[in-house]
């Protein structure tokens, strides 16, 4: 009888909720113990020791359904840890933690992007109100491939490289030639100090001339390779703006410029310099050139009824200017929408299903057991 009712009384102390001061005794095991292991993995240390807290926090609150007991259990432990620990626990920062852990609820994802990717902290705060969690990942692969501090990070984000990549992506299917996540579209070349209505000539110089900026923007892997390329076809001489190599795509890209739309004209001529690339300068373990061409305007209607990639050519429009920021979000937001309704017609019509790639994977860090 007194085993039943020690029993009971058990279950009803663990289905009320702890004082504050046993949380935040908790929180001081949680944090006592990350501070060990911040000794040994730094940054690492710091995002999960972060993350343990959150996920502490969350884990109490949703354990009681008053939503009053939250707030008040949130004010509470952040000021005591406040004034145990000093800055990095101020209010605000305790509410990322929890929204960190909200968001990321894997533990070895968590170890993995701060591990394996090296994102510290700072990075991770940048990354919380982004809406898809594929963005995130994408970013956080993006810091660790360039080695990005904070205002690099920030750039990227603000100039929406994961949604210009993906309205690029979406022009191809799965009989495409040309790879998925390659290109953007479309591509913002305001760092090239261009002025106003260049002509075709003044912007590939200014391409050459800011040949780092420009590779920044194109992607990783880019190796300039040569301007205005020149081809001999029975007897007439041909020239390709830009041939650049992708060691990851093992393989030559070549870049044609256009000032103006999209012609259905410029694939021909791009499947010419294609073809010869192929013919006399690819190497033995490459795989088959691919061709963008960027225009002022990509026409994308025209490109679509065209299949230029199933021919192993993307066409993108470049801009010149970086226009302000609502408008640019709205201009993003509305190529977005016209992508999707792209793919959409086209599953409808059963032209060539998109199926999206995926450009990251997150292995489980060896090491996720420590701390």
């Amino acid at each position: 009888m007194t085993k039943k009712k020690d029993s009971l009384s058990a279950t009803t102390s663990k289905a009320e909720a702890v004082s504050p001061d046993k949380l935040f005794t908790d929180l001081i095991g949680i944090i006592e113990g990350g501070k060990q292991y911040i000794y040994r993995h730094a940054n690492s240390g710091v995002v999960l020791t972060y993350w343990k807290v959150g996920k502490r926090i969350n884990d109490e609150i949703l354990g009681n359904e008053r939503a009053e007991y939250g707030k008040q259990i949130i004010a509470t432990v952040s000021r005591q840890l406040h004034e145990k620990y000093g800055r990095g626990f101020e209010n605000a920062n305790v509410r990322r933690m929890m929204q960190f852990a909200k968001q990321f609820e894997d533990e070895k994802i968590v170890a993995t992007i701060s591990r394996q990717l090296g994102l510290g902290w700072s990075h991770i705060v940048e990354l919380l109100p982004l809406k898809e969690m594929a963005a995130k990942l994408y970013y956080a692969g993006k810091v660790s491939e360039g080695l990005l501090g904070i205002k690099a990070l920030r750039q990227i984000i603000y100039r929406k490289a994961y949604e210009r990549r993906d309205i690029a992506n979406a022009e191809l299917t799965e009989k495409s030639a040309v790879p998925f996540n390659v290109f953007k579209d479309p591509y913002l070349l305001d760092t090239l100090g261009l002025k106003d209505n260049p002509l075709e000539a003044d912007l590939e110089k200014a391409i050459v001339g800011e040949l780092e900026n420009f590779i920044m923007e194109f992607g990783k892997g880019f190796t300039f390779a040569e301007r205005q390329k020149r081809m001999i076809i029975d007897g007439d001489d041909y020239y390709l703006d830009l041939l650049f190599y992708n060691r990851e795509l093992k393989r030559l890209v070549a870049v044609e410029l256009k000032v103006g739309k999209f012609k259905p004209a410029f694939k021909g001529q791009m499947e010419l310099y294609l073809n010869w690339l192929n013919e006399y300068e690819r190497k033995d373990g490459e795989n088959a050139p691919i061709g963008i061409i960027l225009c002022t305007s990509a026409n994308r209607q025209v490109v679509e009824l065209l299949g230029t990639d199933k021919a192993g050519i993307a066409v993108a429009e470049y801009w010149t200017k970086f226009p302000p920021k609502e408008q640019f979000e709205h201009k993003i937001q509305e190529l977005m929408v016209e992508a999707k309704e792209r793919m959409e017609r086209r599953q409808l019509l059963g032209t060539g299903e998109n199926k999206k790639q995926i450009d990251y994977f997150i292995e489980p860090d060896p090491d996720d057991d420590e701390g």
